[in-house]
């Protein structure tokens, strides 16, 4: 909770300045920009890992898990594959969530309120 010396110093603030909309939103900005940037480099991770992680896994557990290892046919590794892949995308979207829900509550745990 702001103490009352801390909101007359915003208060004053606000008057030291021409009182324009720009002002008063390049204060606003600047605060939340730090928690701007991790959400998208957040964002800009996981949809690497969203494009390269089932595809990968698709090819090389086709190639070397079903038909290396397992000696599968040709239609029935493409199956198993597929599942291999969905799995991995269902992964991915949890860690996600995991790791956007973790990182809210942290901000929010520092103080920074939206």
């Amino acid at each position: 909770m702001a103490s009352y010396y801390s909101i007359t110093l915003k208060f004053g603030e606000l008057f030291r300045k021409p009182l324009s909309f720009k002002n008063v939103c390049k204060d606003r900005l600047h605060e939340n920009d730090g928690s701007m940037v991790s959400a998208l480099k957040t964002l800009l991770f996981f949809t690497v890992l969203m494009v390269t992680v089932p595809i990968g896994l698709y090819f090389a557990s086709k190639a070397y898990i079903f038909e290396g290892s397992l000696q599968m046919s040709n239609t029935d590794s493409y199956f198993y594959a597929a599942i291999v892949a969905v799995l991995a995308v269902h992964v991915v979207l949890a860690l996600f969530v995991y790791v956007a829900w973790t990182e809210g509550s942290s901000q929010r745990r520092k103080g920074k309120h939206d």
